[in-house]
């Protein structure tokens, strides 16, 4: 039995639809690869940082005219010394600002200096103190007010509380003994540091203007 041998087409002949290319064993890299050791930052996506809470100074600053006189009334009584105080805002730290305020009261005149002791009361004391002695300090703050007029003022930042009441009693005692020019002089000198203890606290702690109540 013969067999039929075919020759090969030629390599020209063969049909274009029946090519066949092998596919690559390794996979497509990407055309750039970030180096780790480039020492680029990578860039990311913006962040946002929420603003911190202002400050009480930045809030006094910020505030309405009126409600900044208002607080500053719980200071120092005195409408010329509140509005000259926040007229001179924004001021730049604690120390500027109580500087102003010293500034502001030096400059009191009798009736301003009038007008604040209007409103001073004796500083509270302790509770624990035992009764006797809250007698005793009734008995002469009255004599003090029957001779000069007003309240006993006295700033008790630097006494430790358990020391305030036998030291504003001691004080008082001394103080009657002076005459009324000289206690008024005294009284004033008293009063601005009083403020400005005041004043620390109102920046530092609480000073939150309410535009409903218009209080600090």
């Amino acid at each position: 039995m013969s067999h039929l041998t075919l020759d090969p087409l030629p390599y020209h002949a063969r049909s274009p639809h029946k090519s066949f290319t092998e596919p690559s064993r390794n996979p497509t890299l990407p055309a750039h690869r970030p180096s780790r050791h480039s020492g680029q930052a990578v860039a990311l996506p913006g962040q946002t940082h929420p603003r911190p809470n202002p400050t009480g100074l930045e809030r006094f600053n910020a505030a309405p005219a009126d409600y900044a006189e208002r607080a500053l009334l719980t200071c120092c009584a005195s409408y010329r010394w509140a509005r000259r105080v926040a007229a001179h805002r924004p001021y730049p730290d604690l120390d500027a600002l109580l500087a102003a305020a010293d500034e502001a009261a030096y400059d009191l005149t009798p009736g301003d200096l009038s007008e604040a002791l209007a409103r001073e009361s004796l500083p509270l004391l302790p509770d624990h103190a035992y009764s006797a002695a809250h007698t005793a300090l009734s008995a002469a703050h009255a004599a003090y007010e029957a001779r000069f007029g007003h309240a006993f003022v006295i700033c008790l930042d630097d006494t430790p509380p358990e020391e305030a009441l036998d030291h504003v009693l001691a004080a008082i005692r001394s103080r009657l003994a002076n005459d009324p020019e000289e206690e008024r002089v005294l009284t004033a000198e008293e009063l601005r540091g009083v403020a400005r203890g005041r004043l620390k606290r109102l920046v530092r702690e609480s000073f939150l203007p309410t535009r409903a109540t218009g209080r600090p």
